[in-house]
């Protein structure tokens, strides 16, 4: 595996892949990585892509401070992790490399999906996603970007990132499936600051989805997102939201429509960390 700090550095190294008519699969980070990451990177390789990740802590989608402090940083697992998983090259840049000094960095318009959920509770977030996706990819090139369906709506935002930048028209993004712990908890770098009790009670938010997708065409919409409220907060979560959208667009619904295809989508705190998830739910 070859490690770049700098971007001029990896973009002449990767143009002389790419001239070798080999596909580059991406994989951006921001590190702390687990084997949700890990299959991305698997998913890649089966395809036969060049394979690169990168690992970056971004400053610009983080609109709490503390909680980019507090971001759970382990580079050197990280870079044996990604040894052993095969990866090719490794993009470690720095804040100056990815935002360099005098550059002006662009602003990205995602219409309503950075005005909701997400969106609407961090405010700024998907700003900072798009600045940094943009450039990453802008240094990076691949063909084939592969990202988890985890972060759902971010997902979204970056499939609206592509259709706004001509040189990304026919970049292939695969959405991989969430990858879950035996209880169900999507895997997550945030999940290694939840402390013993509170890791026994976070499968909660999988539960919840289970419930929803269960439930669609039997209840109410309303029925099901109040009894998910109640036992989360009856357990000591803090629910930003319990959400149903259409899968393709993230249009809020009021109640499931079984003629389209929807999404559950979930936010809560528990102590200091918050955990999100989603689930397809036809």
């Amino acid at each position: 595996m070859v490690i770049f700090k700098k971007a001029a550095d990896i973009e002449a190294y990767l143009l002389s892949i790419r001239q070798k008519a080999k596909p580059v699969g991406f994989i951006p980070t921001m590190g702390a990585l687990h084997s949700g990451h890990i299959s991305l990177l698997q998913q890649s390789r089966e395809k036969g892509d060049f394979t690169v990740a990168s690992i970056f802590v971004n400053p610009t989608q983080f609109n709490d401070k503390a909680d980019f402090d507090k971001y759970p940083v382990s580079i050197d697992e990280d870079k044996q992790m990604l040894l052993d998983a095969g990866c090719d090259v490794l993009f470690l840049p720095s804040v100056e490399e990815v935002y360099p000094p005098g550059d002006d960095t662009p602003v990205y318009d995602f219409g309503h999906i950075d005005t909701i959920l997400e969106g609407a509770h961090r405010p700024g977030h998907f700003r900072g996603v798009g600045q940094v996706v943009a450039r990453l990819l802008q240094i990076v090139q691949p063909d084939r970007l592969y990202i988890g369906q985890k972060d759902y709506q971010q997902c979204m935002v970056i499939k609206n990132l592509a259709r706004q930048l001509p040189a990304l028209h026919n970049l292939d993004i695969q959405i991989c499936p969430t990858m879950r712990e035996q209880d169900g908890l999507a895997m997550s770098s945030r999940n290694r600051r939840l402390t013993e009790p509170q890791r026994a009670i976070a499968m909660l938010l999988y539960q919840c989805l289970v419930s929803i997708q269960a439930k669609a065409g039997t209840q109410p919409f309303a029925v099901v997102q109040k009894e998910c409220l109640d036992i989360l907060k009856e357990k000591g979560f803090e629910p930003d939201y319990v959400a149903l959208a259409d899968a393709g667009d993230l249009t809020l619904l009021n109640d499931y429509d079984m003629n389209r295809r929807m999404v559950a989508l979930i936010a809560a705190k528990i102590g200091d960390v918050r955990l999100i998830d989603n689930m397809v739910v036809n």
